[in-house]
Formats: C-alpha cells, sequence, structure tokens
C-alpha cells in the first residue's frame, strides 16, 4: 500500500489539518484560504500528516479541498502564568467546501500539526520506559507513550519499530522515509521480548516484533540504532551479539549504547539498577574493542558510548574527531565534548563590579563543569561555584542535568545568596523560560531575588552569558516530536 493508498475502511474518513499561515501571493492565498481554515483532501483523498501531503504534491498537479471550521472558543488550561485562551476548530462535515487546484507549485499552507491524524502510540511494556517512572502532576503531553515511525524521519526520535503495519512498512519504502532512528536494544528475539514486553493485542503485524527481520526487510532505509542498556540483561556477551548484527546490516549507519535512565518512581515495576564503575568500565573496554577494529575494517568506529557511560566509568571521554561529526548528540553521544569544543573567550583582568554565580547542574555533570570553568575564577571579583544540585523531583538516581525542575532549584538555592543563576538550557521546555514543572525562570527571579538566567551550548556561550549577561541560544527540551507531544496533549 503506498502514501495515497488507504484501506476502504479509511476512504471515507478525514482528518482535517488546522492551516496556521498563509504565504503572501500564493496560490493559497489567491484562492480565498486563511489562517484557522482546514485542509480536507488532496485530490480527492483524506491526508494523515505533512509528509502524505508533500508526497501527493510531488506528484505535480494537486487539487486541495478546504473547509471553513465552526469556531468555538474553548480556554484549555495552561501553566502558571502563561495560559492563553486558545479556539479548539471543529470540524462540520455538513459545512461548505471549496477546491483549488496547483501545478508543479507550493500551494503555500503552513499547518498547526505535522500529524494530522494524532500521535502513533507505543505497543510496548519496557522494563526501563521512562514514562512509566514519572511522577504524577506534570502536563499531560509527558506522559504519550508515542512510537511514531514519522517522528522519527522528521525530527529524529526512537521508535521501536514493533506498532507497524504492513501499510506503514510500504509506505516508508514507498516514501523513501530516510534515515530512520530505531531503538534495538538487543539482537537476541527472546532477549528483546523479555525487555520490551509488547503488548500483543497492540501489535498490529506480528513480523513487526522481529527486529532482524525488520532491520533487513527495511535495507532501502539508512537506519541510526540505539541500545539501551540493563545491567545483567543485554549487556557483556549479549552487547557483543548485538553489535555484531547491526555492524554486519548495510543500511545500519550507527548505534549508540546509552545506559539505563531511572528515577525514583519505580512502584510496581520491574527490579532493575544502575550500572556499577566497574559494570560501565567492562562495557566500554568491549565497545572500544569494536570501535577499533571498525575503525582499522570500515573507517568508522560505528558504534558510540554515550557521555554517560563514560561518566559512570571515571573514564576520559574522547575527541571531537572520535564523534564522527556528532550524528547522534540528542541522544547524549558526545554532548559533553560538544559544549568543550568551543573554548572560552579573551577574558577581562577584572569586572567592573563583584559579582557571584551560581553555575546550577545535575550531579553527573558538576565535576566536568567545575573543571572546565576553573580559568574563570583568574578574573578579579567574579566568584563562581557550581553547585551539584539534587533531583527532587525525580529522585537523587537521576542525575542528568535536563530533568532538573524548578523544585529541584528551590531545594538547592537560597534567596539572595547570588547575584546570578544559571541554569541548564536542557531543563527548558523548547521557545519557553519554562521548566517541565512549569516553573518560570521570572518565579525564580521573584523567588530568589537575583538574575537568573540559561546556560549556554558551549563553553564559550556559557562564558558569555556569565560575563555579559546575553540571552543563550542554547538546547533546550521541547522541539521537535516533543513540541507535537505537547500540541496533542493540550487538544
Amino acid at each position: 500500500m503506498t502514501a495515497v493508498e488507504q484501506l476502504p475502511e479509511q476512504q471515507d474518513q478525514v482528518f482535517p489539518a488546522p492551516i496556521k499561515t498563509v504565504e503572501a501571493g500564493s496560490p493559497a492565498e489567491r484562492a480565498g484560504v486563511r489562517p484557522g481554515d482546514l485542509l480536507l483532501r488532496v485530490n480527492g483523498t483524506p491526508v494523515t500528516d505533512v509528509l502524505a501531503y508533500r508526497w501527493r504534491l510531488s506528484q505535480g498537479r494537486a487539487t486541495l479541498e478546504i473547509s471553513r471550521p465552526v469556531e468555538r472558543p474553548s480556554v484549555l488550561s495552561g501553566v502558571l502564568g502563561t495560559a492563553q485562551d486558545h479556539h479548539r476548530l471543529e470540524y462540520d462535515p455538513a459545512a461548505p467546501t471549496f477546491t483549488f487546484d496547483v501545478e508543479w507549485e507550493d500551494p503555500g499552507l503552513d499547518f498547526e500539526e505535522v500529524l494530522f491524524d494524532g500521535i502513533k502510540k507505543c505497543a510496548n511494556k519496557c522494563d526501563f520506559c521512562y514514562v512509566h517512572q514519572m511522577p504524577r502532576g506534570f502536563r499531560k503531553s509527558l506522559y504519550i507513550m508515542d512510537d511514531d515511525y514519522r517522528l522519527s524521519f522528521l525530527y529524529g526520535s526512537f521508535v521501536t519499530l514493533t506498532n507497524l503495519t504492513e501499510g506503514d512498512i510500504n509506505r516508508i519504502l514507498d516514501e523513501n522515509l530516510s534515515p530512520l532512528y530505531v531503538s534495538v536494544h538487543t539482537a537476541n528475539q527472546d532477549l528483546r521480548q523479555d525487555l520490551m514486553k509488547w503488548w500483543k493485542l497492540k501489535v498490529k503485524d506480528p513480523q513487526a516484533v522481529q527486529i532482524r527481520s525488520m532491520i533487513e526487510r527495511l535495507e532501502p532505509i539508512d537506519l541510526y540504532t540505539q541500545i539501551v542498556l540493563v545491567p545483567g540483561r543485554n549487556d557483556g556477551e549479549h552487547l557483543d551479539e548485538t553489535v555484531e548484527y547491526l555492524s554486519s546490516r548495510p543500511n545500519v549507519i550507527s548505534a549508540a549504547v546509552v545506559p539505563i535512565g531511572l528515577t525514583g518512581h519505580r512502584k510496581n515495576l520491574p527490579d532493575v539498577r544502575t550500572f556499577t564503575r566497574e559494570e560501565a568500565q567492562d562495557t566500554l573496554a568491549r565497545l572500544n574493542r569494536w570501535r577499533r577494529q571498525f575503525l582499522n575494517e570500515r573507517g568508522t568506529r560505528f558504534v558510540f558510548p554515550s557521555d554517560e557511560l563514560y561518566l559512570l566509568a571515571g573514564e576520559p571521554l574522547p575527541s571531537e574527531e572520535e564523534y564522527e561529526g556528532f550524528p547522534m548528540l540528542e541522544n547524549g553521544v558526545g554532548m559533553i565534548r560538544d559544549f568543550l569544543t568551543e573554548g572560552l573567550p579573551e577574558l577581562p583582568a577584572a569586572l567592573p563590579a563583584p559579582r557571584k554565580v551560581i553555575l546550577g547542574t545535575g550531579l553527573l555533570f558538576a565535576e566536568s563543569l567545575d573543571r572546565a570553568v576553573d580559568p574563570l575564577r583568574q578574573i578579579e571579583g567574579l566568584e563562581i561555584e557550581v553547585r551539584a544540585v539534587e533531583n527532587r523531583t525525580f529522585g537523587r538516581v537521576t542525575t542528568v542535568a535536563g530533568l532538573l525542575t524548578g523544585r529541584c532549584f528551590r531545594h538547592a538555592v537560597r534567596p539572595g545568596e547570588a547575584d546570578l543563576l544559571i541554569v541548564p538550557p536542557t531543563t527548558l521546555r523548547y521557545g519557553t523560560e519554562l521548566m517541565l514543572d512549569d516553573t518560570s525562570l521570572t518565579e525564580l527571579r521573584g523567588e530568589f531575588r537575583m538574575d537568573v538566567r540559561p546556560g549556554g551550548a558551549t563553553l564559550g556561550e556559557l562564558a558569555r552569558v556569565l560575563l555579559e549577561g546575553v540571552q543563550s541560544s542554547g538546547h533546550q527540551w521541547g522541539m521537535s516530536a516533543h513540541a507535537v507531544k505537547e500540541q496533542r496533549g493540550q487538544a
């Protein structure tokens, strides 16, 4: 089944796509399309997402069917200080529609969402699933267990493939949705089922859970893979087996190896634990043997351990060159090395006025950050403290900086004890100053009686934020796949 084909029961199902903007002077504007209108069909067929929309346009001539919706104001729950009146657009099948044609031309439409039919949900109940470890009280979108191959293609989010249908597989191949990012975890089928525990009623195609068969069937598609390691389960010789298999497949570009992430909220969940230093060292030793072999034989290291493995093992990070362009930076592979790549700018001998700065970060990164900023301590009048902030929201076992919340900083910082608090930019929702628990930096500024700013994506940018007070442009969570979940969570 290709992208333009649908099952008989889907032929009459419409997925109205709210239009966000209409380009000035475009065919859509000339046809009278306005922001807030709904796209219903292209060439008489409903479209499920922006990929299907683009695919149909790529065929040449297209007829777009538009509806003007019934608009019913509805205030949706927002976050403190940012709640706004939203309008939920309700599609009325009896409402009049109009069409316009384009031929080898972009219609000029931008949509509110990239998925028109909703997010495809996960079919698994993994022992290490982070959603199952979430504490209560967060926004609805953070509990959505997404596993959508379209978001993998668009934004690089990892998917397991276990919820694919035959139609999904054909579409991936027909539309060449490459690359995809795949969570493999292990190439041993029985072990993978034991780790992931997919729900039979949620698996639409029994063949989809066969990871080797899926990788081989998707051979025309480039795959970036990841292995989440659970100590005593899929590490050791099982890890060797997985790396050996993945490296044998021509469409597998690389494999990231990430240790299991835990929170303090694992009630009624399987008993799993984090890696000991010795186990992390053994894992790195195994992977380094493979990396040397692959580099000699193939000119690429192929397998890339995450930063967390090096920190757990107490071993130095690889050089910038060894990350080969940082292809899986968002998966925690090379983030620290990338941060250190841009060195410190030229530093002043002294500040115009004394300033005390607290650099808040997670327990895992604190020691590395403290070493990185040590040259700044030579500046007269500048007092810097790197503060390892314990995670009071997810539990002390959660040591990464990106999962710190307002609550964590409230426990770690006293009002008035510094002039400036710098928080990791990864703690902020994309495009906002909101943390995971909806605490805003404005709130923290008022409570702490000091300036509070996000740091930088690099050491050089962090220094500029610290010395000049410039606004960070560093990494924030929530863009891409999570942003789509945010939109769906509000609906």
